[in-house]
């Protein structure tokens, strides 16, 4: 019973629950004030190992057969690698090929990698990783330290990386799109030179907002949901734990239980839909640093003058 509470009070500090102490990273190994090595570290190898194994085994899946099996060659049969082929093919397809066009194929490695890495690691933050080693660690647990887990995309740090990656390769694929002239020219807006003044800081801090934007939605969602869930199972383990009368800490758990299962579900489409909105994002700022829109307004141009006539 005492581990069954240990595990739903999930973190305690100074013997009273703490769910803000639950979601914070954790070091491992320091050297001074530096940490070397923390829990959300140990996520992140995790994530990135995670990532290369499962689509190179997808791909290898996917990948379609020898000649000898006709048509049957193009179907895949494993049900999870028919998932993955489905989930990519819908973001490349149905997501991204409308806003980038004939670029759609040069940018989806590395959309791909993104979603699936902000992902996994967005799932792994689901699996009490931490709690279990906590159970088997006492001392680590007292000290608050462990080698793995937590949510690495919680950390501000992480999704600033992730969203700084993002910012390179957007401004880098609009230089090259754009030219160095026409991607300077893109931060008057095409507006006249005497609103330059106005339009050009304006436009840096746009070029400069996008990401920050980027990493504070992924860093808040997924520490807002975690600490909701981390209260309800503090809520479960007080009412089993014997800090309120039974009479009610019974009701308490089984309130706070069915609740946190929902919030769980929850958590999973969550978990899903910002790695989704991460990579959206990215494909919508990579797509406003192009040509098409120049040539939509050309075609529209023409269209408005053929219709004049």
């Amino acid at each position: 019973m005492n581990q069954l509470t240990s595990f739903l009070t999930l973190a305690a500090a100074d013997g009273k629950p703490n769910p803000v102490a639950h979601v914070a990273n954790q070091p491992w190994l320091k050297s001074g004030d530096l940490w070397v090595w923390s829990a959300q570290t140990g996520t992140l190898v995790l994530a990135a190992i995670l990532t290369l194994l499962v689509l190179l085994w997808a791909a290898k899946h996917i990948g379609t057969g020898p000649q000898s099996m006709g048509n049957e060659r193009y179907i895949t049969r494993n049900p999870f690698a028919h998932m993955i082929e489905v989930i990519c093919n819908y973001l490349r397809e149905n997501t991204v090929r409308p806003l980038l066009g004939d670029r759609t194929d040069k940018f989806m490695p590395f959309l791909w990698t993104i979603f699936f890495f902000i992902l996994f690691n967005n799932v792994l933050g689901l699996v009490p990783i931490l709690d279990l080693f906590h159970i088997i660690n006492r001392e680590a647990a007292a000290n608050h330290e462990a080698p793995i887990g937590g949510t690495a995309t919680q950390n501000l740090f992480v999704t600033g990386a992730l969203a700084l990656i993002s910012a390179l390769v957007i401004n880098i694929a609009g230089i090259r799109e754009l030219g160095i002239g026409g991607y300077l020219k893109h931060l008057t807006a095409g507006t006249p030179p005497y609103l330059w003044i106005i339009l050009v800081p304006i436009e840096i801090m746009g070029t400069i907002i996008k990401p920050v934007a980027l990493a504070l939605r992924l860093f808040a969602n997924m520490t807002a949901g975690h600490i909701l869930m981390a209260v309800l199972f503090g809520f479960a383990g007080m009412g089993l734990s014997g800090a309120m009368n039974y009479a009610i800490g019974v009701p308490v758990t089984l309130i706070s239980s069915l609740a946190t299962v929902a919030i769980y579900f929850l958590e999973l489409f969550v978990c899903f839909l910002q790695a989704f909105v991460f990579m959206f994002l990215t494909s919508v700022f990579i797509s406003q640093l192009s040509h098409h829109h120049d040539h939509e307004h050309g075609e529209g141009h023409h269209g408005h003058e053929h219709a004049h006539a």
